[in-house]
């Protein structure tokens, strides 16, 4: 951890044993000394901790990808039939539900919250697909409630309309951030709007659409992903957003500085 002395305000303390003013008055030489005696006793003694930790959205981007790559290709009928999900539903679970998840959870600690709710919905809907399909390969969940392309299934429909509402709403707010983000979340609220409306009509081709757009949401998020792993290791802009900034999307450019002393700190190391 990063140790530094603390440079914020200061709130002399009230009660019994405190010494204060009154409204107005002008305190003494004295008073002014023994309050920059106490100032200086808690502002010596006041440290600030600081626990750096990577970007949770590398990890995030990745199980959102994984997840959305296999299952949209299976959607957009690449491979595979109505049980594939029994066979894909492992990774899904543990990649795109829970990994994306903690990320989700860590993005909160980081103080993220675009990070918190992209990767905590989209989290809890791979957790909640994979344990779906374990329970039907389990032969506890009736196969004919799964959700199966070309069969209407209003419930799970459901499922994706909350998702297609709160990522358009995440993709407003990925605005501020840059253009990759936005591409990522826009592609990912349509494709569940898509895929929405072939499970409440039953019809294969938007749910074939959807697919389509999964894959696309998937590669842009593995671009995204990537770039953010790229400027962590190297320290530098090595694969560009579309940040506002167009400093920041030159290859090569130092866009951000450690926070840190100037000649670091004795058993302070950035990795493993």
């Amino acid at each position: 951890m990063t140790e530094s002395r603390g440079q914020g305000s200061y709130n002399r303390p009230t009660g019994a044993g405190a010494r204060g003013h009154e409204v107005g008055a002008t305190p003494t030489g004295g008073e002014m000394e023994t309050e920059q005696q106490e100032f200086s006793f808690w502002q010596d003694r006041s440290r600030v901790f600081l626990q750096p930790i990577a970007a949770p959205s590398i990890l995030g981007l990745f199980g959102l990808a994984t997840a959305t790559l296999m299952v949209g290709a299976w959607m957009a009928r690449w491979y595979g039939n109505a049980l594939s999900p029994v066979i894909l539903f492992p990774f899904v679970l543990t990649a795109g539900g829970l990994a994306q998840f903690l990320a989700g959870m860590w993005s909160y600690r980081a103080r993220d919250g675009l990070a918190t709710a992209v990767h905590g919905i989209w989290g809890a809907f791979w957790l909640a697909f994979g344990f779906m399909f374990m329970l039907v390969a389990a032969g506890t969940f009736p196969i004919i409630l799964a959700p199966r392309i070309g069969v209407a299934n209003t419930p799970f429909a459901f499922w994706l309309i909350a998702l297609c509402l709160i990522t358009a709403l995440c993709a407003m707010a990925a605005t501020a951030e840059n253009m990759g983000l936005t591409v990522m979340l826009v592609l990912l609220a349509v494709a569940s709007g898509f895929a929405a409306a072939g499970f409440v009509s039953g019809a294969s081709w938007p749910v074939i659409v959807a697919g389509w757009l999964f894959v696309a949401s998937a590669a842009a998020a593995l671009y995204i992903a990537g770039a953010m792993m790229m400027e962590g290791s190297f320290g530098r802009t090595m694969m560009p957003l579309g940040k506002y900034s167009a400093a920041a999307n030159i290859p090569g450019r130092r866009m951000t500085r450690p926070l840190e002393y100037k000649y670091g700190q004795p058993g302070v190391k950035i990795g493993q």
